[in-house]
């Protein structure tokens, strides 16, 4: 599927779109579309994955 075609069948913007493929902060609400029109879980979709610097702040007791 084309991305013209999954931001028009999903119903997001395309700017939504470039920002998945950058890595960039997106809304909760354009990740529930998607699972809507997935018919997936937000977790089949969704990593959490920690911040080098929070970590060594939590490793150093701040």
């Amino acid at each position: 599927m084309k991305k013209t075609e999954f931001v028009k069948n999903v119903g997001i913007s395309s700017a939504s779109v470039a920002k998945l493929g950058k890595d960039a902060n997106i809304t909760t609400g354009v990740l529930v579309k998607i699972c809507e029109y997935l018919k997936c879980d937000i977790t089949d979709i969704v990593e959490v994955v920690p911040d080098e610097s929070s970590e060594e702040e939590n490793l150093n007791g701040r």
